[in-house]
């Protein structure tokens, strides 16, 4: 069984765990970029302070060449990061950003 199929089946038992998204949302990143961004969007929505969707949403949009899209997803995670108190993160984002 792959690791996407374990992930989903855990998924349906507990839609609600927000590193279990974020589990997904790298696998089907390596499948169709689209619906893992898809994905994090959604987690950004739904888990508004899992700052690593930012950053690895940001990421993903930078590789692809959309820059605006990338900053202000990153922005906002910068922001989310500060407010909750994620120094790392912090870091990361604006690394990511000032190599933009």
């Amino acid at each position: 069984m792959s690791r996407r199929i374990r992930l989903e089946e855990m998924l349906a038992s507990d839609p609600d765990d927000p590193f279990l998204h974020y589990a997904l949302a790298l696998e089907e990143v390596k499948e169709d970029p689209q619906i893992g961004l898809r994905r994090l969007e959604s987690m950004n929505e739904t888990f508004p302070d899992h700052v690593a969707a930012y950053f690895r949403r940001g990421q993903i949009l930078a590789e692809a060449g959309e820059v605006i899209a990338a900053t202000q997803v990153l922005n906002t995670g910068v922001q989310v990061a500060r407010r909750i108190g994620d120094d790392h993160a912090v870091a990361e984002m604006q690394g990511l950003l000032e190599s933009l």
